[in-house]
């Protein structure tokens, strides 16, 4: 899990600290232990998407999180810049995505290091995927 068997890439490293993951589309918020991260992940270990699935939140991941299609698209509002760049890959799949902008991501492929806070949105066209309040 978590790992594309076709992709010679380099696994990325999991958080180093402790942050707060923000679900804007639910308000939620979830904290995120570097010593106690999913053990069962969708994408890398420490992703967002293992993140959010570990806490009940009902995203597509369509290829199980490694990196072959688009359907775990995000937007990071707050804290883009803690994550590493995205490969190539990554990038790949999001032409494929819609509505994509300068803050879009795949959550499988973005692992905050810890050091800032995240928020996260995922995208309307996906919302039907999450669970919201009323």
């Amino acid at each position: 899990m978590g790992q594309n068997p076709y992709l010679d890439t380099e696994v990325i490293p999991p958080p180093k600290k402790a942050y707060k993951l923000h679900l804007r589309n639910t308000g939620e918020i979830f904290e995120v232990d570097p010593d106690a991260l999913p053990e069962h992940h969708d994408g890398q270990k420490g992703s967002i998407l293992s993140i959010l699935v570990e806490n009940g939140v009902d995203i597509d991941h369509a290829c199980g999180g490694v990196v072959a299609c688009s359907t775990c698209h995000i937007y990071v509002q707050d804290g883009f810049d803690t994550a590493p760049e995205p490969i190539e890959e990554e990038e790949d799949q999001l032409e494929f995505a819609p509505a994509v902008n300068d803050t879009s991501r795949l959550a499988c492929q973005c692992v905050p290091d810890g050091s800032a806070d995240v928020t996260v949105e995922i995208p309307a066209w996906n919302r039907n995927k999450v669970s919201e309040e009323h």
